[in-house]
């Protein structure tokens, strides 16, 4: 299908005026009157869906000071839109005077009922308040209030905390203890007395390294892995909240946890000898009010013992865990366990420089058990099991085993010529041990470590047994945010890449944005976030996942301006790169687009100014020097000087830099303008029009063929061009006939690496040839999307050929099987095929212009909207198109349909009487029509 300036004539755009205004039901003839009846309606329906930041329900344990506020209009509610709101914060549940309001924000005339700022004085630690809601309509009729939430903070400052980091003392640095004393985990414990009817009762917690706590024998979290979490550990530890209010008892009390060095103390790459440097401590604050009024604290310090021979005898984050069920300590977690045995804590006091702040999302959990596929071999003691898909976690094992007799599981993302293989883990073992000590079943669940696999393998178990697909349950793992990915197809390779791309996401969204989750990196890698960011929102509620670690993001940054190339940064790899570092705009930027909060780009404006000076200051003539990884892992690259198999491709270094230089500027522009900082657009104003004019001047010549002696040109090459608008516009032409020239040299496939491949999609579709990217997508020989699930991929991949079932894993190296970076293609199924895009930011105006082609007879979806849930339904069959569109409430939408006959247009049972779909309203819409593909 093409969008030639030819087609533009016959573009359906008709614009859907009040008559069909109250699309729900048909149009009548009196249709005319129908939106005036309905505002003249009183408006009962309260606003729902109440939320505080960026997406928290009712938080105990809360982050901010200042709140931010929203809510929906409800579904049954008679009005379409908000023109007013007030929100009260009370003191007290029940009661919202003046007496005990803590904000009344009065009636502001507004559509907003998204990131309401709250204005009271800052709330404090531990302050638990209550707010409420209500709207007026379109008629200025007023909603009843909403239904009461709660908001409760955490501990937000190092002075609210009186505990104190504690741990075993031969961990002591003091001590010189060897490697393996660190790397064997703790357990603590300490007894407490109640006496009195509790009110309520909160455990504040953390720990350098992880921890897992209990209390009176039983996990206070079962499903909460690996906490608190991983975050630039020299600047700030998250804590959580944890209400234990109905799990206290009158008399004595236990509380425990057992705690590993994890992210605080591992390693990265191979450089094992950095692992275990540092001692995992542990931070508790039990804090108990009575009845009476009367308070209690329980402190970590002194008074905890502590012991390391309990049965986890060595965990680390890359290679695996060590158990000893010999060594187990039936009951340690309950009150009445000797610990008599055991040394006392010892304490060392909080580090003023190291903030203790509560964790901003959620954190990782088991969110679903998987059971094994199919036992695929077992002789000689060993069985190899498949569950089917790649993912991450850990499993429980239910298996016989003989006393002595050490059971091995090792984990595999594929087979390689039906082989075991575990060489793409480079130097990660990620091996699990489990020594019995009595023969029998056993079950074992690792605590301290994870894996990226689909295949394991068991050995040293009771060889008299057979395996059966019950020895092994997967229980995966991954930050615990909502999934709410919603796109079908008629394409079942379409689907299946689809679902590759939402579980590439939910195993590498491992409390940061991982670039893989099971070799030796395991790391938030900066190139792979910017471009799959707004992909990543559209597909789950993660817009609190991306928040917290931009903070970190800011954290990290060099006083010069410098960014890291993976977050949090440790010892490896020191210089910066364009293309990687320029997440600290982009993903800003993107982020609002889809949310509407200016709060994110308040919070990183600094840092995306100093990463544009940064850019500036290695610069010449305002021409990039900086270093960069390129257009990574770009197929069958022609130019192996980098040294590295040509893995950074082809596209010209120096071009990418300013390109990236360039896109960061605009995006820095466009933030202040939201930010109203007239003199930084002034400022950034003038330094982009250089930027895009040295861009030119440098690269091209008049028919934007490259300059340079020995230059390459590349797809991405006039991707980034375009994408970014640095082609003058008279010139805009050329370079997408330049484009899809070396498109077509490619024999219609791509030749794009982590950089160029995001692009694709948005400038083809901006260029109305979407016929060129349903071309590339269907794909089915290498390189493409297809080519992976041909080969029985069950997430995206780090090359466009790690593997393939004849031959194995690719002997290049750099072979992940759970990549996210190629998964950006997914946006185009919301942008594209469903054509659903953000004309002002949150989605306030929607487009929907949905590319239609002849591989596609159906598609549908949505994206929840901060206003609700927009959605798009395609079906065309003998040449007639039969689509639904909703539109959300407190929403606009313009309906754009390339290539349907106008005379043939049916909207709701009507033909239309005005030419265009603009402004549409709230409400459904059946649309059908005669398509040409």
């Amino acid at each position: 299908m093409s969008f030639r300036p030819n087609t533009i004539s016959k573009l359906a755009t008709l614009t859907l005026v009040a008559v069909l205004g109250s699309a729900c039901s048909p149009a009548t003839t009196e249709a005319n009157n129908q939106l005036k009846q309905v505002v003249a309606e009183k408006l009962t329906a309260s606003p729902v869906q109440l939320k505080v930041g960026e997406g928290f329900v009712n938080p105990v344990g809360y982050y901010e000071a200042k709140p931010r506020f929203s809510w929906k209009l409800a579904d049954n509610a008679n009005s379409q839109f908000q023109t007013a709101y007030q929100v009260q914060v009370s003191q007290e549940q029940n009661s919202f005077t003046q007496n005990t309001l803590v904000w009344d924000s009065n009636k502001v005339v507004s559509s907003s009922n998204a990131w309401v700022d709250y204005q009271g004085q800052d709330l404090t630690s531990r302050q638990k308040v209550y707010w409420r809601v209500k709207i007026w309509d379109e008629a200025d009729k007023a909603s009843n209030w909403s239904e009461i939430q709660t908001i409760e903070l955490g501990l937000l400052n190092n002075q609210d905390w009186q505990a104190k980091w504690i741990g075993h003392p031969d961990t002591q640095l003091s001590k010189k203890p060897e490697q393996m004393v660190l790397a064997t985990p703790q357990y603590l414990r300490k007894t407490f007395s109640v006496k009195g009817d509790i009110k309520q009762a909160r455990l504040y917690v953390s720990a350098k390294g992880l921890f897992k706590p209990y209390v009176n024998g039983a996990e206070i979290s079962s499903e909460d892995v690996m906490t608190p979490g991983w975050t630039p550990y020299a600047k700030r530890i998250e804590t959580l909240t944890y209400d234990l209010t109905d799990k206290l008892v009158q008399g004595e009390n236990a509380i425990a946890s057992s705690i590993a060095g994890g992210w605080y103390a591992g390693r990265m790459f191979e450089f094992t000898d950095r692992e275990f440097a540092l001692p995992a401590r542990f931070l508790a604050q039990l804090e108990i009010t009575y009845a009476d009024g009367k308070t209690q604290k329980v402190l970590t310090d002194t008074s905890w013992a502590v012991t390391q021979s309990g049965p986890i005898r060595f965990a680390s984050i890359y290679d695996g865990e060590r158990y000893e069920q010999g060594k187990e300590m039936p009951n340690w977690t309950a009150v009445d366990f000797d610990q008599s045995s055991w040394a006392q804590a010892i304490e060392q006091p909080l580090d003023e420089n190291v903030q203790l702040q509560p964790k901003r999302h959620a954190p990782i959990r088991v969110t679903e058990k998987m059971p094994v596929q199919e036992v695929v071999s077992h002789k000689d003691g060993v069985v190899i099991f498949d569950f089917g898909q790649n993912m991450v976690g850990v499993p429980k094992l239910n298996i016989p085993v003989i006393a002595g007799q050490e059971v091995k599981v090792r984990y595999a993302e594929a087979l390689h010529k039906g082989d075991f293989y575990t060489d793409n883990y480079r130097s990660a073992k990620s091996t699990n041990y489990y020594l019995p000590s009595q023969t029998g079943m056993i079950e074992y669940q690792p605590t301290f470590t994870y894996h990226g696999y689909r295949y394991l393998e068991v050995s040293g178990y009771d060889a008299s047994q057979t395996p059966t697909e019950n020895w092994v349950t997967a229980m995966i793992q991954h930050s615990d945010v909502n999934i709410h990915a919603s796109f079908e197809s008629s394409h079942d390779k379409l689907n299946q890449l689809s679902q590759n791309i939402i579980w590439g996401m939910r195993s590498n969204f491992y409390d940061i944005p991982l670039d893989c989750p099971q070799r030796d990196e395991r790391l938030g890698w900066t190139g792979d976030a910017q471009v799959f960011v707004t992909p990543s929102m559209y597909m789950a509620d993660v817009y609190g996942f991306w928040s917290a670690w931009l903070q970190s993001i800011r954290e990290e940054q060099g006083p010069d301006g410098k960014i890291p190339l993976y977050i949090p940064f440790v010892e490896w790899i020191n210089f910066a790169s364009s293309g990687w570092g320029d997440a600290v705009t982009i993903i800003p930027w993107e982020l609002y687009m889809v949310t509407g909060d200016e709060t994110i780009l308040a919070d990183n404006f600094e840092m995306m100014k100093g990463w544009v000076n940064y850019h500036q200051k290695k610069s010449k003539n305002y021409i990039s020097t900086m270093n960069t990884f390129g257009d990574w892992l770009q197929p069958f690259p022609s130019n192996l000087k980098d040294g590295e198999n040509g893995n950074r491709g082809n596209t010209d270094y120096s071009l990418i830099g300013t390109a990236y230089f360039a896109r960061s500027i605009e995006l820095t522009i466009k933030t202040a303008k939201v930010l109203n900082k007239q003199q930084d657009v002034a400022e950034l104003t003038d330094l982009y029009k250089k930027v895009k004019q040295a861009f030119i001047q440098e690269y091209f010549d008049d028919g934007l063929n490259l300059v340079k002696e020995n230059a390459i040109p590349t797809q991405t090459t006039y991707l980034l061009g375009l994408a970014y608008d640095l082609f003058p516009v008279e010139k805009r032409d050329i370079a997408v006939e330049k484009l899809i020239g070396l498109i077509a040299e490619a024999d219609n496939h791509l030749r794009t690496g982590f950089l160029g491949t995001p692009l694709l999609t948005q400038v083809l579709q901006d260029a109305g040839r979407s016929d060129v990217i349903y071309d590339l997508l269907f794909k089915e020989s290498y390189p493409s999307w297809f080519y992976s699930i041909n080969n029985g991929a069950t997430t995206t991949w780090e090359r466009w050929n790690s593997y393939s079932i004849d031959e194995g894993f690719n002997p290049q190296g750099m072979n992940s099987l759970n990549h996210y970076a190629y998964g950006t293609v997914s946006r185009w199924f919301y942008e594209g095929i469903l054509g659903i895009k953000p004309v002002t930011a949150g989605f306030k105006h929607i487009r929907i212009e949905p590319q239609f082609g002849d591989k596609l007879s159906q598609a549908k979806g949505g994206y929840i909207t901060p206003q609700g849930e927009v959605t798009v339904d395609w079906t065309i069959a003998a040449g007639q198109l039969t689509m639904s569109v909703i539109i959300p409430k407190n929403t606009t939408a313009d309906i754009i349909l390339p290539q349907v006959d106008v005379a043939s247009l049916v909207v709701n049972g009507n033909k239309p009487s005005i030419t265009s779909l603009t402004k549409v309203l709230p409400g459904q819409y059946q649309i059908t029509g005669s398509v040409s593909l």
